[in-house]
């Protein structure tokens, strides 16, 4: 039957028609989205007893018989994304990431594939994490993989900023998260992402009342993330693990804690021809470039091909003949480049690898 469609009122009016039938409340914007379809309902009865049914009749019979409670959770759950700034991700995102690098085999395995084989986890007795921590240091590519968890997935994708925690100041950071747990709560097929994690979540052993209090609550909301029975994901990312309290990396809370460090050759590899092939190029010795990109991280490429990028569009609008990107460019700009691994930091994290990793 072809869908007929009905000029709606005001919403205020369409609630206080439907309030006036039914004696049931609705925000407005819910109410407009029923108004069509208990005049679609209205009509539909009017040709199935072929005479006019009233505007009371057909309201009262659709909340009755057809009902709205799965319609406004849905609503309800769509309008809570567009005010928590969810967005969905690319699938490209995860292709971008080398299958060598050792999280994206392990995310592949313990928390991609529970989740998207849910009948066959359960056959086996597999629980899916819920909550996952990735640590690092800086630029590794930890929100990468976190993103490309989510399109992977399909999932919705919420990134908890510092900002949205600290809108009324730092005394009610707690209550802030408190807020937004129970919303996320209520949601489904989500990925929750916190960055920075050891701003929210320090060792309680120096802390002030303040950290203290949002530590404590992070404690608290943690399970009660794990015993729901939705599809969330909590995920917070950390370039500095020690900092994290002693009791968020105990068995229990975070299911698992997973390192996300240096690039392999063939990690790099992939990051760099994802890159080239956004650019006009000439004939590139990757063999060449791979290894000079030892202690880059993929933040670091990212920058480096913004940088070459920007240099060939210069020296074409200069010349106004086709400038390509060469092999010599990018050694170039590679050998001027300061990258942000150092051994220090490798080392360290191999230390953090041996003491903190869960998986």
């Amino acid at each position: 039957m072809d869908q007929k469609i009905f000029e709606s009122p005001a919403p205020e009016v369409c609630a206080s028609k439907i309030f006036e039938a039914s004696g049931a409340k609705f925000d407005a914007d819910v109410a407009t989205d029923l108004w069509q379809k208990i005049m679609q309902h209205k009509w539909i009865l009017s040709e199935r007893l072929n005479r006019d049914v009233g505007f009371r009749i057909a309201c009262n019979d659709f909340l009755e018989n057809i009902g709205t409670d799965e319609e406004l959770a849905t609503h309800n759950q769509e309008k809570l994304l567009v005010q928590m700034g969810a967005r969905t991700i690319s699938r490209d995102i995860w292709d971008t990431i080398s299958d060598t690098q050792p999280p994206k085999q392990l995310i592949q395995k313990r928390i991609v594939l529970p989740l998207i084989e849910g009948d066959l986890s359960r056959k086996h007795g597999v629980i899916p994490p819920k909550t996952i921590i990735f640590f690092g240091p800086p630029g590794t590519g930890k929100t990468h993989f976190v993103k490309a968890m989510a399109g992977r997935l399909a999932w919705w994708f919420i990134e908890i900023a510092p900002s949205m925690l600290m809108i009324d100041g730092v005394d009610r950071i707690g209550a802030h998260l408190r807020e937004i747990m129970e919303k996320v709560r209520g949601l489904d097929e989500v990925v929750l992402f916190i960055d920075e994690f050891e701003e929210f979540a320090g060792s309680r052993d120096s802390a002030n009342r303040v950290d203290r209090s949002i530590t404590n609550e992070f404690l608290k909301q943690v399970p009660l993330i794990k015993s729901q029975g939705n599809k969330v994901l909590l995920v917070c990312a950390t370039n500095y693990i020690r900092q994290l309290d002693a009791a968020l990396l105990r068995p229990g809370r975070f299911d698992c804690i997973i390192p996300v460090g240096t690039l392999d050759d063939d990690g790099r590899r992939t990051i760099l021809e994802y890159y080239l092939a956004k650019m006009n190029t000439g004939i590139i010795d990757m063999d060449r470039i791979v290894p000079l990109t030892v202690k880059f991280t993929p933040a670091d490429l990212e920058y480096l091909f913004q940088i070459v990028a920007q240099h060939a569009f210069e020296m074409e609008c200069e010349s106004r003949s086709n400038i390509p990107v060469t092999t010599d460019m990018i050694t170039e700009e590679i050998a001027a480049f300061r990258p942000s691994l150092t051994e220090a930091m490798v080392e360290e994290f191999k230390e953090d690898v041996a003491t903190y990793s869960r998986v």
